[in-house]
């Protein structure tokens, strides 16, 4: 059974804000990258492409964690949780809104092999 959870974190910045944001955001990939269950954590940007033209949240964040306990670990580490309350909860933060949803690989009534 896969353990594995991705989590995807959408940020969408106060008018003005959006360098310094991603900026943040880029400065929380080198130390969850030293954490041994993180196998994917990376911070993206929105950019025009006439094949891809949904809407969505401007800077994304793309995660892949080796279980959910790590995932949750990885939430209440200080930097993370410091992030949250200067940047998103604080009305003079510079995000505006922000999503974070997780999810499995794993399809509905997987019966995995008991080993």
């Amino acid at each position: 059974m896969s353990e594995k959870i991705y989590c995807v974190a959408g940020f969408k910045p106060k008018p003005g804000k959006e360098e310094a944001v991603f900026k943040a955001l880029q400065s929380l990939e080198p130390n969850s990258h030293r954490e041994d269950a993180c196998i994917h954590y990376t911070v993206t940007r929105q950019i025009d492409n006439p094949y891809a033209q949904g809407t969505g949240y401007p800077i994304v964040f793309h995660e892949i964690w080796a279980s959910r306990e790590e995932f949750e670990a990885h939430c209440q580490r200080k930097e993370i949780q410091d992030f949250f309350a200067k940047h998103v909860e604080s009305p003079d933060g510079d995000i505006e809104d922000a999503n974070v949803c997780v999810y499995t690989d794993e399809p509905w009534n997987f019966d995995a092999p008991k080993v």
